[in-house]
């Protein structure tokens, strides 16, 4: 006896074309393409979770730099007295610290001058 896909395929369709809402022409409304832009959104999306970690370290040290500079050291040297000093503050907190507390972020800077 054969069976028909029906409901099953019907259903399958569905989910696919609706993870693909809101792409542009036929990539939202017809399921062989909309398969294949699924397939690639989800590669993006695997990668760029990795790249996320990497771009936001960029942006940490480029602040941290910033305000280091406005506290007359640079980025390698407060880093380095930091590590010799043994003050352990990671680059996000740094950051946070020198955006948001200025004169906190210079205490630190004068502890690892020292």
């Amino acid at each position: 006896m054969r069976v028909k896909a029906g409901i099953t395929r019907r259903r399958r369709h569905k989910k696919v074309l609706e993870r693909a809402s809101g792409y542009y022409s036929a990539n939202s409304r017809q399921y062989k393409i909309a398969v294949e832009k699924n397939d690639r959104a989800l590669v993006y999306a695997y990668r760029d979770r990795r790249v996320k970690k990497r771009e936001m370290r960029r942006l940490w040290i480029i602040r941290i730099n910033a305000a280091a500079r406005l506290n007359g050291t640079t980025y390698s040297a407060l880093m380095n007295g930091l590590k010799s000093k043994g003050i352990e503050l990671d680059r996000k907190t740094l950051a946070e610290l020198a955006v948001n507390d200025p004169n906190g972020f210079a205490n630190v800077v004068q502890q690892a001058a020292k």
